[in-house]
């Protein structure tokens, strides 16, 4: 599902008649949470959440620190619901046995990083986690989820969107009010470009950018029909024009879109019509079928954090 128009701008028409639906979602997140009784791990948990519906940057998030703790030396997991997958779990993800109709696409992409355990039940994932010799777990979403106590929490939002119109679903993109929230966070990271960013009050506020990867490769003046089933699929297209490539088309698919064989063939079709080379998002790519993936071009992302300092002092305080 595409999200309203009305949830970036402020509040109006549509999100006044909403609101009294947002104070009932919002008071059963509050319910969910107040009456939960989280599990105690023998090992730090760190959870990277947002309060907005949607993607943010909680993936890229997830990789850089999976990164910088593996760099540590740290035996770190990620626990992941596996949004858009069959399986219950616990079950570790394997890039190479599995597919993304079963293990959600984003814990096939960050599976490419180190270990990461799909379950439906956050307790029992990190349970066997910890099992397989986990010395930290990166609890992927789960910021509304009262299955796991948190040593730390990171709210990531998108620096140019912030929190849209300020209200709770469905007047508005929020899971939760923001004060309500942000006061169970230690950090906010806010992605964006640096002219993007605003002051957040409340936690310890982290900014950091999405950057592509160096591959070697120019993208400019390369012709490409770029297509994106991501959260916010327009800074995709922002980042290749950015890097000078001749877009010629774009097509924006909702977020976890299945990549079905029809729409494949009409996305295919507009790249040849447009005489450009396909072009997508890591994320994406993983929900290629194997024999497409050679045949669409993929733009690698990773997250720059301006200052790892604040952070990093938090981590090794919890190891």
């Amino acid at each position: 599902m595409r999200a309203p128009g009305f949830w970036t701008r402020p509040p109006g028409l549509w999100s006044a008649l909403l609101s009294p639906l947002g104070a009932i979602y919002a008071a059963a997140t509050a319910r969910r949470l107040a009456k939960g009784t989280p599990l105690r791990l023998p090992v730090p948990v760190v959870c990277v959440g947002n309060l907005n519906a949607g993607g943010t940057g909680k993936t890229p998030t997830v990789i850089a620190l999976m990164q910088r703790l593996t760099e540590w030396g740290v035996a770190v997991h990620v626990v992941s619901r596996g949004y858009g997958g069959s399986a219950e779990g616990p079950v570790p993800v394997d890039v190479r046995k599995h597919r993304a109709e079963v293990v959600g696409d984003e814990p096939l992409l960050m599976a490419a990083f180190g270990p990461v355990w799909v379950a439906k039940d956050r307790a029992a994932g990190a349970k066997a986690a910890v099992a397989a010799g986990a010395q930290i777990i990166l609890l992927d979403d789960g910021f509304q989820n009262p299955a796991l106590e948190k040593d730390l929490s990171i709210v990531v939002v998108d620096a140019r969107q912030g929190f849209g119109n300020g209200k709770v679903i469905p007047a508005g993109p929020l899971r939760e009010p923001i004060a309500t929230g942000l006061a169970r966070a230690d950090f906010t990271l806010s992605i964006g470009a640096p002219e993007d960013h605003v002051d957040i009050p409340g936690p310890l506020q982290l900014r950091g950018t999405l950057a592509p990867l160096p591959t070697g490769m120019s993208w400019q003046g390369v012709p490409v029909f770029a297509f994106a089933g991501i959260g916010q699929p327009e800074k995709f297209f922002r980042t290749l024009k950015a890097l000078g490539a001749d877009l010629r088309g774009t097509e924006a698919l909702s977020d976890h879109q299945p990549l079905t064989q029809s729409l494949l063939t009409r996305l295919g079709d507009k790249a040849a019509k447009l005489s450009a080379q396909p072009v997508t998002t890591e994320k994406d790519a993983v929900r290629l079928p194997p024999a497409l993936r050679g045949r669409v071009m993929t733009l690698p992302v990773r997250l720059e954090i301006e200052d790892w300092a604040p952070l990093e002092a938090h981590l090794r305080a919890l190891l």
